[in-house]
């Protein structure tokens, strides 16, 4: 190789060299300003990050103060609370004592009347008609009913009277139901306490309504011509005795 070719391999060269080192040097300027600009952004991260530290640290700390400043009003809610609680308790002991002393004195009607009502074995019934006996109480065996032609079981007793006398009650009472019965004709139920109704048929003109009291001797109705069921009979009072809805013999209530 000549001068001339190792001088112009040499330039060559070192334009290559110089190429190289002028490649490198973008290189690491451009890796020095990409490394500025991280840094500065993970700076202005770790300031942001700072900020919201502190306003959540604010927020909180602005929140146990709300709570401190609600907790005594709360407090007060309970406590306004446990005092109606007892109030309510005391109404309701008030209401119960209530509702025993009219339990101990008797029922009251829907009229407003109070009244002590009870029938037991050993209590005694007035008669309730002016007649006698037309067809005795029995459910152990068949009587004959002269109307009917036929023998069947009765759960009353069939009491004999004139159209238009005054039926007046057995026994104190208050009036469960006032009915008008294809049988018996219209009919009045009392409520005699205890589990025991007297069952009044066979009436007209009942001045008496569903929740009136009827005290002993006071007038249920007037006595009605017989139903169809009873025409052979004659007029008569249909009165019946019930033990918890079990008819039960009239006469084992009646003196004499």
């Amino acid at each position: 190789m000549n001068n001339n070719e190792k001088m112009s391999f040499l330039k060559g060269k070192g334009a290559a060299v110089a190429l190289v080192l002028c490649f490198v040097s973008v290189i690491a300027m451009v890796g020095a300003f990409t490394y500025n600009n991280y840094q500065k952004s993970m700076e202005q991260q770790l300031a942001e990050a700072e900020e919201q530290t502190e306003n959540l640290t604010k927020e909180e700390s602005e929140a146990t103060t709300a709570n401190d400043i609600v907790l005594p009003e709360a407090e007060r809610n309970t406590s306004d609370t446990e005092e109606e609680e007892d109030e309510k308790e005391e109404a309701e002991d008030e209401s119960s004592e209530a509702e025993t002393e009219e339990s101990n004195t008797g029922d009251v009607t829907a009229s407003g009347y109070t009244a002590d009502i009870w029938f037991g074995e050993e209590s005694i019934l007035n008669w309730p008609a002016s007649g006698s006996v037309l067809i005795n109480y029995s459910m152990d065996q068949t009587v004959y009913f002269s109307t009917l032609e036929q023998y069947k079981y009765n759960p009353a007793l069939i009491i004999g009277g004139e159209v238009g006398e005054t039926i007046a009650a057995s026994a104190p009472g208050i009036v469960t139901n006032v009915e008008q019965d294809a049988q018996t004709g219209l009919t009045v139920t009392l409520d005699m306490g205890n589990g025991y109704s007297a069952v009044y048929g066979q009436l007209k003109e009942v001045p008496v309504q569903i929740g009136d009291y009827v005290d002993t001797g006071a007038t249920v109705g007037y006595l009605s011509e017989p139903t169809k069921y009873f025409s052979m009979e004659g007029p008569n009072l249909y009165f019946e005795i019930l033990k918890d809805e079990v008819p039960v013999n009239p006469l084992d209530f009646i003196e004499g």
